[in-house]
């Protein structure tokens, strides 16, 4: 079986109770939300990770004003002819403050709108798990920066 490993940074971005959110496809083709970030490039440092990718999901530029945690999951993918590969992805959970720049859609890339969502409201919206580990980390701030929420 192949291994494959996808390091990735993300920021949890609460501003006036309202809570930032990129929105992209899920597998079932449906729009869901998520915390805007994303894949780590080869030599890149995730702190440059997470600023890079903010602003190209946003158009922000963020002030990162802690680490909150790390999250990983770990899922197979079945391929052709019987084969399958253990994809884990590694995730560095920032908080983030916007300084700067203005609100608008990714073009071209893997999401299709960033918006404000009320923190209230937030667990009506279809979205994947990070989100929910996000929020978790933001509100308890745990010492080993991990927590186990439950799947929405």
């Amino acid at each position: 079986m192949r291994h494959k490993l996808r390091v990735a940074a993300y920021a949890v971005c609460v501003r006036d109770d309202r809570l930032l959110l990129a929105r992209g496809t899920g597998d079932d083709g449906r729009p869901e939300w998520t915390l805007p970030g994303g894949g780590m490039e080869h030599g890149e440092d995730p702190y440059d990770t997470v600023l890079r990718e903010v602003e190209e999901e946003t158009g922000y530029l963020i002030e990162v004003t802690g680490l909150l945690g790390v999250h990983t999951n770990r899922f197979r993918v079945p391929r052709r002819l019987g084969r399958a590969i253990d994809r884990q992805g590694l995730r560095l959970v920032y908080e983030g403050r916007v300084a700067g720049g203005d609100l608008r859609h990714e073009v071209g890339g893997s999401t299709d709108m960033a918006a404000w969502h009320p923190l209230a409201d937030v667990t009506g919206l279809n979205r994947v798990r990070l989100v929910d580990v996000g929020l978790t980390l933001w509100r308890e701030r745990p010492v080993t920066g991990h927590v186990t929420p439950s799947t929405p």
